[in-house]
């Protein structure tokens, strides 16, 4: 890709593709329309042509199933889909080509911004949006020329998209952001490599818990081989990623180079491929032995509470009960029992806030500015601590507390306190985190000999080993977190740990699920949204529950957790 120098010659890349069979004369033929569009708001100020694609059988009274690919159309594609419709070999489908925009310069004295890889090559959902949202959209605007209405299927079950080089990694990227609206691709020569990060794909998805997704490439041993990366061998890297996570994935590998030649000749049989037994949905891969340790199969996540946004905590007494407080529109403390139906408990007062259940199953909670409080089993509430305006904390065991708050002797002294079970505080050390320091979060292990300190603004989670006096030792950056494309950091804003001593971290691109030496081994997509608040509940402790969006999501895992409240437990060793 980069080896194209001029405008010509990516034209010449663009309509390499004409070398596929001749159509055969019965063959009824599709209509071919040119577009512009110019109105996006998603990548403002381009300016982008676009084909569409109507075959003749199609008929508006059902919505039809679509094909995008990238860079305009290549692989002979109109007469591919005529002939392949024809033969029933996949449904009527409408093909949208798109190119990449462009940015116009102000004269012909300066040079158009070329948005390609820019749009293609960069991770993330811009461009998937800008499809959803406003391309898509466009195209059902239209009509064929014999007044047809345009209508597009909207599942992801009917639609595939494709590419080749940079718009091969697009066309993965937009079915990977967005399963459940592209879950077939097709990737000529992609470019999985190290421009925008394309070369974290084979890593993520052995990591990601699999999606409904399936996946032709096609690749050849002359690919580029440049400053971004080796083409050839980060396709094979893709393929056996994908494999590894049980994904349905087929390839073609040649001997040739960075062009369509290629992939013009097998894309009759790659489109055969992907629609092969539709209507049936495509399934999702099967995950990494990692997942499954995790996951049961057949349990997904269940919104049971909302709308409550934004929580700062979900927190658990003995019982596996869920208490959190809501500032929103009903504002209150609320627990979530056994039948998973959030259950209204008293008027939410003004700074108040749940920090953490203790041994004997006591709720220790902020009371206003300057104190933590504690209430009994038996509802007497006591004054804790004083002169603390606690953020977060962890009761262990034994009557012993860590949390991270501001000392009012000292205003704006944020700091890690290790507090006695008389109430009693010591300041350990400054925390090394920058704002917003109220959505720091700490958790300790199973063992409660490590204690985790998490920073939204890195990626990285701090672990501290515990002293018998209280102290801390040995900090570390120990967690090493995924971050998203379009972020500069991981967004961590709330910690648990299971009996197995997995770390679970809720993070912009999900939850990550860390072993014990600091490696992420996991990653499970949040149901909606960043999630805010996480931790284990459950009569058995083995029910995730998770504050995303406005809901609160529950799901059943193998595993179950471990509460600092409760005596410790010694993991088994770790795979070094």
């Amino acid at each position: 890709m980069t080896r194209l120098t001029s405008l010509t010659t990516f034209a010449l890349f663009l309509t390499a593709t004409t070398q596929a069979n001749a159509q055969q004369p019965d063959v009824p033929k599709g209509e071919v329309t040119k577009y512009t569009f110019n109105s996006s708001k998603i990548f403002p100020g381009t300016v982008r042509d676009y084909w569409l694609y109507v075959p003749m059988q199609y008929d508006p009274a059902k919505p039809a199933c679509v094909h995008v690919n990238q860079d305009g159309i290549q692989f002979n594609a109109p007469a591919v889909f005529d002939e392949l419709i024809h033969k029933k070999e996949m449904p009527v489908t409408i093909g949208v080509f798109i190119m990449h925009g462009r940015v116009k310069a102000p004269d012909d004295k300066s040079l158009d911004r070329f948005n390609r890889s820019f749009e293609y090559d960069g991770l993330g959902d811009n461009y998937v949006r800008f499809l959803l949202d406003e391309l898509l959209p466009d195209v059902e605007t239209k009509k064929t020329s014999d007044g047809r209405p345009i209508k597009l299927s909207e599942s992801g079950n009917d639609r595939s998209i494709g590419g080749s080089s940079s718009g091969a990694i697009c066309a993965f990227t937009a079915a990977w952001e967005r399963p459940n609206a592209f879950s077939r691709v097709f990737s000529a020569i992609g470019t999985y490599v190290g421009l925008r990060g394309g070369n974290n794909y084979p890593t993520l998805i052995r990591k990601y818990e699999p999606k409904p997704i399936r996946v032709f490439l096609q690749d050849g041993s002359g690919d580029l081989d440049i400053y971004g990366g080796d083409w050839w061998m980060a396709n094979q890297e893709m393929e056996r990623a994908l494999k590894f996570a049980g994904y349905e994935v087929n390839h073609e590998w040649g001997a040739g180079g960075h062009d369509s030649k290629h992939a013009a000749k097998i894309f009759p049989e790659a489109m055969k491929w992907l629609w092969k037994d539709w209507p049936t949905p495509v399934k999702a891969g099967l995950g990494s032995k990692e997942m499954k340790e995790i996951l049961k199969e057949g349990e997904g996540w269940k919104p049971i509470a909302g709308p409550f946004s934004a929580l700062a905590a979900l927190t658990v007494n003995g019982k596996g009960e869920v208490h959190f407080e809501y500032h929103g529109k009903e504002p209150g403390y609320y627990r979530i029992g056994q039948d998973l139906k959030p259950e209204f408990i008293d008027d939410n007062h003004r700074n108040n806030a749940y920090l953490a259940f203790g041994p004997g199953n006591k709720l220790y909670t902020r009371k206003t500015l300057e104190q933590i409080q504690v209430t009994e089993p038996n509802e007497e509430i006591k004054p804790f601590v004083k002169d603390l305006y606690p953020f977060c904390l962890v009761a262990l065991h034994d009557g012993k507390f860590y949390c991270i708050g501001e000392d009012q002797e000292k205003p704006w002294g944020f700091s890690m306190f290790f507090i006695n079970s008389k109430g009693e505080k010591r300041a350990l050390e400054e925390i090394p985190l920058e704002q917003p320091i109220s959505r720091a979060s700490i958790a300790v292990s199973p063992d409660q000999t490590l204690l985790y300190l998490a920073d939204p603004l890195s990626h990285w989670v701090y672990a501290y080993q515990i002293q018998k006096d209280g102290s801390l030792k040995h900090k570390q950056k120990f967690y090493h977190l995924h971050v998203p494309d379009d972020a500069d950091n991981s967004g961590a804003l709330a910690m648990c740990v299971d009996r197995d001593g997995r770390l679970y971290v809720a993070t912009r691109m999900g939850i990550q699920v860390c072993d014990q030496t600091g490696r992420v081994n996991c990653i499970i997509p949040a149901p909606g949204g960043q999630p805010t608040a996480i931790c284990f509940g459950g009569a058995n402790f083995d029910t995730l529950f998770v504050n995303c969006g406005d809901r609160i999501y529950t799901r059943k895992l193998k595993t179950r957790g471990a509460n600092a409240f409760e005596p410790p437990t010694k993991p088994a060793q770790p795979r070094l």
